[in-house]
C-alpha cells in the first residue's frame, strides 16, 4: 500500500509512526525540532489520515507498507520512531526486517497483548451521525457522552473534515479499525532485534509497566529506557522539549560512531 508521507529537513532519515486515531500532523512540533538535524519522514499508516483505506489491517502488513514506502524512498535503512499502535509497527518492522532499521525508538507502548479498552471511544465516534452533522461544535457535544476528557475529544476531532458538498467524514477508516482492534491489541511477534532500542515511558501512563521488562528485553536485548516525569501516554506532545532532548541523545550517541 502506496502511504501518505511528508518528508522536512536534512541528513539521516529518521521515520515516525503515529498511533491509533492518529495522523502525521500529531508529530508537527517534533518534526520541526528533529529536521534540523535529521530527513524526518513522517507517515500516515494505512486507514488513518491521508493514506488509503482497506479491510485488512494488522501489524506484518502496516511493517510491509513501511518497507514499501522506504523503497520508494530509496532509503535502505532508517531510525524509526513509533507511539502506541505506531510502536507496535516499529517493533514489527525491526522484527521482521531487522536491516532496515538503524536504531528503534518505541514510545509508551510494551511488546504484549493489551486488553480492550477503546470501546466506550468507538462507541462514541459511531454514535455521531455524519450525514445531519452541521459542526465539528455538535460533534464534541455527542462525544462527552463518552469520554469527559476535553484532549481525546479534540485529539479525535482533528479526524473530522468536510467534503466538498459541505458534509463531515471522517479521516480514519472507522469501520475497519473497529473490526481489526482484536489484532491491533496483539504483540508483535518474531524472533529478535539486536540493534540499539529505546523505549520511552510517560511517568502517569500504564502502557508500559514493570512486568514488560521481560518480554521488552527478550525481543529488543539491546533495550534501554527513559521515563518522562509529568507525561501520560503522549509524552511527545506533554513534554516536547524534554521528549525531543532525550531523541536527540539517542540518535547522536550512533551518528557520532
Amino acid at each position: 500500500m502506496k502511504l501518505h508521507y511528508q518528508i522536512s529537513g536534512d541528513g539521516p532519515p529518521l521515520i515516525i509512526l503515529h498511533g491509533l486515531f492518529g495522523t502525521l500532523e500529531n508529530w508537527g512540533s517534533q518534526v520541526t525540532a528533529l529536521s534540523q538535524h535529521y530527513t524526518v519522514i513522517s507517515v500516515d499508516l494505512r486507514n488513518h489520515g491521508r493514506s488509503p483505506h482497506c479491510d485488512a489491517m494488522n501489524y506484518t502488513l502496516m511493517a510491509a507498507d513501511v518497507i514499501e514506502l522506504m523503497d520508494l524512498l530509496s532509503f535502505n535503512s532508517s531510525a524509526i520512531i513509533g507511539h502506541s499502535m505506531g510502536g507496535k509497527v516499529a517493533m514489527q518492522i525491526a522484527l521482521n526486517y531487522p536491516h532496515a532499521v538503524t536504531q528503534l525508538i518505541v514510545v509508551d507502548i510494551a511488546p504484549v497483548n493489551y486488553s480492550a479498552h477503546h470501546e466506550e471511544i468507538f462507541n462514541g465516534l459511531f454514535s455521531i451521525e455524519l450525514a445531519s452533522l452541521n459542526s465539528r461544535a455538535a460533534a464534541d457535544k455527542q462525544l462527552k457522552a463518552y469520554t469527559a476528557d476535553p484532549g481525546i475529544r479534540a485529539f479525535l476531532l482533528k479526524n473530522l473534515f468536510r467534503n466538498q458538498d459541505k458534509t463531515f467524514s471522517w479521516r480514519f477508516n472507522l469501520p475497519a479499525l473497529r473490526q481489526s482492534y482484536h489484532l491491533l491489541s496483539l504483540a508483535p511477534s518474531g524472533t529478535t532485534f539486536d540493534g540499539d532500542t529505546l523505549f520511552i515511558k510517560g511517568k502517569n501512563s500504564d502502557y508500559i509497566l514493570r512486568q514488560h521488562q521481560s518480554p521488552i528485553t527478550t525481543l529488543f536485548s539491546k533495550a534501554t529506557f527513559k521515563i518522562i516525569e509529568g507525561a501520560g501516554h503522549w509524552p511527545h506532545a506533554e513534554k516536547p522539549k524534554v521528549f525531543s532532548s532525550i531523541i536527540m541523545k539517542f540518535l547522536a550517541n550512533r551518528n557520532a560512531d
